[in-house]
């Protein structure tokens, strides 16, 4: 079975749904890494077959300056430099931000019930005093309560893969927003080890909400940037852990 690259761009829409069926026949598509599942009802689903990739700064870098739309820019600013979930970040309000210890608390968080959790447990986090000053920028003129600001979870993949593929990227399409969560976590266990920063893997697993084992299984790769892409993964998240 074959499918079109603009075919695969409308069952992009329907990935989080993927998470519903119990048991899917997946057919191989002409885009390696990428299959197609057909739920019962009809629709039509695309599975990435592996979902560990994680972009290096460079290409983040370039990524970036492509954007142009203030919601995207805010969208993707927020979330490479928290590594919080989409859902996370969609709730960020001014009263979550403390401008004197840059310091960041995402009260809406995702809700472990294997663990029993009834409710996401709130988790405040640190943040660079750059980071910091855009957000007081990105809330002025709203109103006391007013959201952050950001893109739809669909638009916000769609918006990345065709800024990923405008660079060059030629895999774009084995990426979504959450494999941005995976990149901070990267970014943050290379500045780590190199002594760059001051973090631990306990305190990024407790940054992204995670255990130990799920950051290994899940987020954790080896260390391939060049001094290049250290140098700019410092300069993005600016003081954080200094």
């Amino acid at each position: 079975m074959e499918i079109s690259e603009e075919e695969l761009g409308k069952l992009l829409k329907n990935q989080k749904k993927i998470k519903t069926i119990k048991k899917l026949d997946l057919v191989k598509t002409k885009i390696e890494g990428i299959n197609i599942g057909t739920k019962t009802n009809g629709i039509k689903y695309s599975v990435r077959e592996h979902r560990g990739k994680w972009i290096l700064p460079l290409d983040w870098e370039k990524f970036f300056n492509s954007l142009k739309s203030r919601k995207a820019i805010v969208t993707f600013d927020a979330l490479i430099n928290t590594g919080g979930r989409i859902n996370e970040i969609r709730h960020i309000e001014e009263r979550d931000v403390d401008y004197d210890r840059n310091n960041l608390t995402l009260r809406i968080t995702k809700c472990k019930a294997k663990k029993g959790e009834a409710k996401g447990k709130p988790r405040t986090i640190p943040i660079s005093s750059a980071f910091t000053k855009r957000l007081r920028k990105y809330f002025k003129g709203k109103n006391s309560g007013e959201k952050i600001g950001i893109l739809s979870t669909p638009g916000s993949n769609i918006a990345l893969k065709k800024g990923l593929k405008s660079i060059g990227i030629v895999d774009y399409e084995m990426y979504s927003i959450h494999n941005i969560r995976k990149t901070h976590g990267n970014w943050l266990k290379v500045l780590g080890n190199l002594r760059i920063i001051s973090i631990d893997a306990s305190e990024i697993c407790l940054r992204l909400g995670h255990d130990y084992n799920t950051f290994l299984s899940n987020y954790g790769s080896s260390g391939v940037m060049s001094s290049e892409d250290v140098q700019t993964s410092k300069k993005i998240l600016d003081d954080l852990y200094e």
